[in-house]
């Protein structure tokens, strides 16, 4: 359990840096538009990944308990913050890209596999030497 606690706080930390660098970029580039679709998809993909890391931790707490509740991890939900991103972006297609949402709904995915492959290949090389 400790071990998935520090999972979703080098995730946050990663999201946090991903979002700060966006910002710099949309403030100091010409490329605004697209900076501002990857900041709205971003943030959107920031809240998907807090929803389903609450939710796999309240299933963990009650899997340990004798409760039988059974919990989902909100799919529907997240296909619905990612619909509500890009119809934002249709909305104001000239201040915020719609390449640049689609690209920053996935960077969760990055992100826990970047996080996954980083810190496996970290206890690899502590394991073997």
């Amino acid at each position: 359990m400790q071990q998935y606690h520090h999972m979703i706080t080098r995730q946050r930390k990663w999201m946090f840096y991903l979002l700060a660098a966006f910002i710099l970029g949309w403030g100091f580039t010409d490329y605004k538009s697209f900076f501002m679709g990857l900041l709205l998809g971003t943030a959107f993909s920031f809240i998907n990944l807090l929803q389903m890391q609450r939710k796999i931790r309240k299933s963990m707490d009650h899997a340990d308990s004798d409760q039988r509740k059974s919990y989902k991890l909100g799919t529907f939900s997240r296909f619905a913050a990612a619909g509500l991103a890009v119809l934002i972006a249709f909305q104001f297609p000239e201040h915020i890209h719609i390449i640049g949402v689609v690209i920053g709904l996935v960077t969760i995915y990055f992100v826990i596999i970047i996080d996954f492959l980083l810190f496996e290949s970290r206890n690899q090389y502590t394991e073997e030497g």
